[in-house]
């Protein structure tokens, strides 16, 4: 027993060590790039840089982890300190939704926005206390592994890998989306090329070495999106109150948007500007039945207006800008459509800007109730999806022990904390500075950086002249939050060695979270259903290899439907959420703490949570609507008035009563199951060999 802590002290001594040199050169790498940028190096290959190194170092660790053996491929050898095991964790949950999208949301949505860190955050404290542990203690390999020993039967297996390949893979295509919006952004590619760029550097690491190498490069993962989490935030702490602690400058800086927001609800331009964007948007809508003709005819009315403005010698800022708006409407039919759905989110500016610091705005006490009742669903779901997400609770199979799966939760949520104390200060920082030099600027003399962004994707970043005033307001802005980390560097007019750095944080975000999200949805096709149902004598190379195939498949498939451009991040993420809470949890925690809960009870009770889970999302959210030919107004489907996203508070307590109701009306599970519950709740107190020594 001694010998073998002595054996997981060294193995930590050592891996301190590793991360410590790798820290410093990273840090040097990031020094190094910025001498060069004063030296003249040009911003695209800072932006090579950045992207090309980082994957390529992600690529060395996984070439390095690779391994055919089933332990180290499934849970990475059950040898991962709870210290490291934390930050892997942390970088798998830090998703390119926390890195990209948190942040986003807050800006967009102020108070609301709060919902998301309060539930993920909460989530952890499930976890620790309901399954984090006893899912150790069953020691195996996946989710589907402990309902399958734990129900019995392949059916409920068979539901369980249905979950968490859904759940998996709704998950995934938000990150590699984020990973095509940092490629393509950074490399001048085409957002679908960049969207299998994107891609080459996710497989590096889960393709070769299964969660072996997933959690060593997750580690190195962790390290790289954090810094680069900070230090624009830090950097504008200072830069606005010369406090380096960026949650000091929160209070103050919230304070000034304040004013701001007042100045901006008052300005007469801008209630000009609000009325123009109401009518653009329900011109888009309009046009997007044939946007090329629409396209066309708006090119002909702005080609009479400049030839009148010409003839009635109008201003040259208002030239410029019909000018302007006449080059930026596009012919080409699927540009034509991406116009015209960038001109429809400006009606999200129909209304005054709401006050960042007001929590559940609305235009009277039923719609305050409605935001109210979303803002606490998405708590919900959030929380309760963080305690059933596969590939969260897959990390902690990989522990030594359960001491040591308690422990990792706790510097899970250490590391998880680093970012999410820090988001509300940089969406409020990032809000500042658009107020006080974005808007109000003049269009002839926009920065470099919204040209940039409006070629990656026009629904990300659309700036337009809606009154031909040639200033901006606040109403002729339409940002999407998905690029508000991303672009917060270029915006408070930081070195563009600091958008690099990020970019290259966003992308650890992404690729981290994918990788553990492919292996999620590889290891329930290759080990849940090809060797647990399918083969059970096949040999350990077959498997790893089928596993292997697997992911390759499913990661290209996955890249193929990111190219659709389904949904934001921050959705695509949270729907995922409220699949696994819908399908997962209560059959997990009624699986650990009730010994009543059997075979029929947990089948009925998954498949009704998520398939109630599931129907609410595809008869509330457009993007599914407009696949299933769904035309009658959304409110007429709605529940209570909650948001697809939280359809997770419908199916969770459905799932809970019927797997309760049916258990209870069918026979009671078998002796051996029962005692298999005692053995998961129960640590073996005296000679705990798993616990103390492994």
């Amino acid at each position: 027993m001694s010998a073998v802590i002595s054996d997981n002290r060294a193995f930590f001594n050592q891996l301190r060590k590793y991360y410590t040199v790798y820290t410093g050169g990273f840090l040097a790498f990031v020094i190094a790039l910025a001498i060069a940028e004063q030296m003249g190096m040009s911003r695209q290959w800072i932006g090579y840089w950045f992207l090309f190194a980082t994957i390529g170092l992600y690529a060395m660790i996984g070439i390095m982890s690779r391994t055919v053996d089933a332990a180290e491929y499934y849970v990475a050898g059950r040898r991962v300190p709870a210290f490291f095991n934390g930050m892997a964790t942390g970088a798998d949950w830090m998703s390119a939704a926390s890195f990209i999208g948190m942040a986003g949301t807050l800006y967009l949505s102020g108070f609301d926005g709060l919902a998301f860190v309060m539930g993920w955050t909460g989530g952890y404290v499930l976890v620790a206390l309901f399954l984090a542990p006893y899912l150790r203690k069953f020691g195996q390999f996946t989710i589907p592994d402990f309902l399958g020993a734990r129900y019995g039967g392949n059916i409920v297996r068979s539901i369980g890998i249905f979950a968490a390949i859904l759940c998996s893979f709704t998950y995934v295509v938000a990150q590699i989306y984020g990973v095509g919006i940092i490629t393509s952004r950074f490399t001048g590619l085409e957002f679908g090329i960049g969207v299998f760029v994107g891609l080459a550097g996710i497989l590096v690491c889960s393709f070769l070495g299964g969660m072996r190498a997933v959690t060593w490069t997750q580690v190195a993962q962790y390290i790289i999106l954090i810094i680069a989490y900070l230090t624009p935030v830090v950097w504008l702490g200072v830069k606005h109150t010369g406090v380096p602690i960026p949650q000091f400058a929160y209070g103050y800086t919230l304070q000034k948007v304040g004013d701001l927001e007042k100045k901006i609800t008052a300005d007469p331009k801008e209630v000009e500007a609000r009325g123009l964007a109401k009518a653009a948007a329900a011109e888009a809508t309009s046009a997007l039945k044939d946007p090329v003709k629409a396209a066309s005819d708006r090119r002909a009315a702005l080609e009479q207006r400049l030839a009148k403005s010409k003839a009635d010698n109008a201003p040259d800022h208002v030239q410029k800008s019909i000018q302007q708006a006449l080059s930026n409407t596009p012919t080409d039919p699927e540009k034509a459509r991406e116009y015209w759905t960038a001109r429809r989110n400006l009606g999200a500016n129909a209304s005054p800007p709401r006050q960042h610091a007001d929590p559940f705005p609305g235009a009277n006490e039923q719609a305050r109730d409605i935001a109210r009742r979303n803002f606490l669903g998405i708590v919900f779901c959030m929380m309760f999806g963080t305690a059933a997400l596969p590939h969260i609770l897959m990390r902690y199979y990989t522990t030594p022990s359960v001491r040591q799966a308690r422990i990792s939760v706790f510097w899970s949520l250490f590391f998880i904390f680093l970012l999410y104390f820090t988001a509300p200060c940089l969406a409020v920082l990032a809000k500042y500075d658009v107020y006080s030099n974005l808007v109000g600027s003049r269009f002839a003399e926009l920065p470099a950086w919204a040209a940039a962004w409006r070629l990656v994707d026009p629904a990300l970043l659309t700036i337009t002249d809606l009154n031909f005033d040639g200033i901006v307001q606040l109403a002729e802005i339409a940002i999407g939050g998905d690029i508000i980390v991303l672009a917060t560097p270029e915006i408070a007019g930081l070195p563009y060695v600091v958008s690099g750095l990020v970019a290259a944080g966003g992308l650890a975000a992404a690729l981290s979270t994918a990788d553990g999200l492919l292996l999620t949805i590889a290891n329930a096709l290759g080990h849940d259903l090809y060797y647990k149902m399918i083969a059970p004598g096949a040999p350990t190379a077959r498997r790893v290899a089928v596993s292997k195939g697997l992911l390759l498949i499913v990661a290209v498939i996955a890249a193929w439907v990111t190219s659709y451009k389904p949904g934001n991040i921050l959705f695509l993420v949270g729907a995922a959420f409220s699949l696994a809470a819908s399908g997962f949890f209560p059959a997990l925690v009624l699986g650990v703490f009730w010994k009543r809960a059997n075979k029929w009870g947990a089948i009925t009770g998954m498949v009704a949570g998520l398939g109630v889970c599931m129907y609410y999302m595809s008869v509330t959210y457009p993007f599914l609507r407009d696949l299933f030919g769904i035309t009658a107004p959304i409110a007429s489907y709605q529940w209570f008035g909650m948001n697809p996203i939280s359809a997770g508070v419908f199916g969770v307590p459905i799932g809970l009563v019927t797997i309760w109701i049916v258990s209870l009306l069918t026979p009671a599970p078998d002796r051996q199951v029962q005692e298999l519950v005692d053995h998961v709740r129960y640590p073996v107190l005296a000679g705990d060999i798993e616990t103390r020594a492994t």
